[in-house]
């Protein structure tokens, strides 16, 4: 019988600890919880990598070492009081770092950012989360039962559900970039292409692992999915079909791109995140009014300005960049073609640029840094008069103001 890892962690997160660990750190409940929503999936990621990395007897001695409790989910409220909670922390520390080594401090930051705690705060829940991840598998498996090959079978199983809890970015710092980008990508295809009436989109999958499921009969697994801001019609069928036709030429093929600070990004060789870090450590380039890139991976609710889920993964790589190159500045945009109203295009176009702006401030980029516009139909890169040419025009850019 399957099992959820991260389920059987939660039941150990009654209200009262919640409430203990926020208390200790100095932050909320809610912020707390968030933190290890967060926090539990990325140790189960790490360790992920580790066994698929060949690390599995690492892991191994981990548990054999004595560091995985298996009553811990059932006693963990008593365990916290007095200085039970340090104590806990500590020991879960040398898990924590184990697994995540010098990318602990990159994880706490993203996870503190996304929560909403700082990231010493960050850095102590995840030093939790080790010894109950270690507790649940220990419970699961049983007195004994922790073994290469079970260890191994169980961490695979947990790939989707872990896919589906990590914060965007987070499964390139734990190495598993292709894990992070799986549960969006199936989601935003499954859902998106046949609910969203009134969107005709370029859309990609890089790559196609098993086939499409549409409409509850095919199954497909994709490592990357998403689509520009663009809206009119357009049926599932013809979108995953144009997709898995258009993703080599449109973004070309994935590749790990390590930033200054040590975060490795997987992007596409022709992507806007590739094209930015080119820009920016070439020292013969200057910002100026006329060099922009164009988004490729955002999309909005048709005729609205709020972000589908599907967008966080490429709004996640830039504020990586950001955050890797600190003197850099930007400037938003957002753009329409020239159908409609005027006066709606230009305010529905500024709208999708403040929040893109908004999206990227949560997941820690200082507002001072940026600024956003609308633009309407202004600027337009294509012909309006074909349909190809008004879904190139309706997009989000970006430009460099300093470096």
């Amino acid at each position: 019988m399957s099992i959820d890892l991260m389920g059987l962690v939660k039941t150990a997160l009654s209200s009262d600890v919640l409430d203990k660990l926020g208390n200790n750190l100095g932050e909320s409940p809610a912020n707390t919880q968030k933190a290890l929503q967060a926090g539990v999936p990325a140790i189960i990621a790490s360790m992920i990598g580790k066994a698929s990395g060949g690390g599995i007897s690492s892991l191994l001695s981990l548990f054999n070492s004595g560091a995985a409790d298996s009553g811990i989910l059932g006693n963990l409220g008593s365990m916290l009081g007095g200085s039970g909670m340090s104590n806990l922390m500590s020991s879960g520390g040398g898990i924590v770092q184990s697994l995540l080594g010098d990318k602990l401090g990159a994880v706490a930051n993203l996870i503190g950012s996304h929560a909403g705690v700082s990231s010493t705060s960050a850095t102590s829940l995840l030093s939790l989360a080790g010894p109950l991840v270690m507790g649940a598998i220990a419970k699961h498996l049983g007195p004994g039962g922790v073994t290469a090959s079970s260890l191994a079978d169980l961490l695979n199983s947990q790939k989707h559900l872990v896919a589906s809890a990590l914060p965007a970015g987070l499964g390139n710092l734990v190495g598993l970039p292709s894990l992070a980008g799986a549960a969006s990508a199936a989601t935003h295809a499954a859902s998106s292409a046949v609910a969203e009436t009134g969107s005709s989109v370029s859309k990609w999958l890089w790559p196609v692992v098993l086939g499409l499921l549409i409409l509850g009969g095919i199954y497909w697994f994709m490592n990357r999915g998403a689509e520009p801001v663009k809206e009119a019609a357009a049926t599932a069928t013809t979108a995953v079909t144009d997709a898995a036709k258009s993703a080599i030429g449109v973004l070309g093929e994935f590749f790990g791109r390590k930033l200054p600070n040590g975060v490795e990004l997987n992007i596409p060789k022709l992507g806007i995140e590739n094209k930015l870090i080119d820009y920016i450590e070439d020292k013969t380039k200057t910002p100026d009014k006329e060099t922009w890139f164009d988004f490729d991976r955002l999309l909005f609710d048709t005729g609205k300005a709020t972000l589908q889920p599907s967008s966080q993964e490429q709004l996640g790589n830039i504020a990586n960049i950001l955050k890797a190159y600190p003197t850099v500045k930007i400037r938003l945009g957002g753009y329409t073609d020239n159908t409609g109203d005027k006066a709606a295009n230009m305010a529905l176009s500024g709208e999708r640029a403040n929040n893109v702006m908004a999206e990227l401030v949560k997941l820690g980029i200082d507002a001072s840094r940026m600024s956003a516009k609308g633009y309407g139909d202004e600027h337009p890169v294509a012909d309006n008069a074909t349909e190809e040419g008004r879904a190139q025009n309706r997009r989000i850019s970006l430009r460099l103001t300093e470096k």
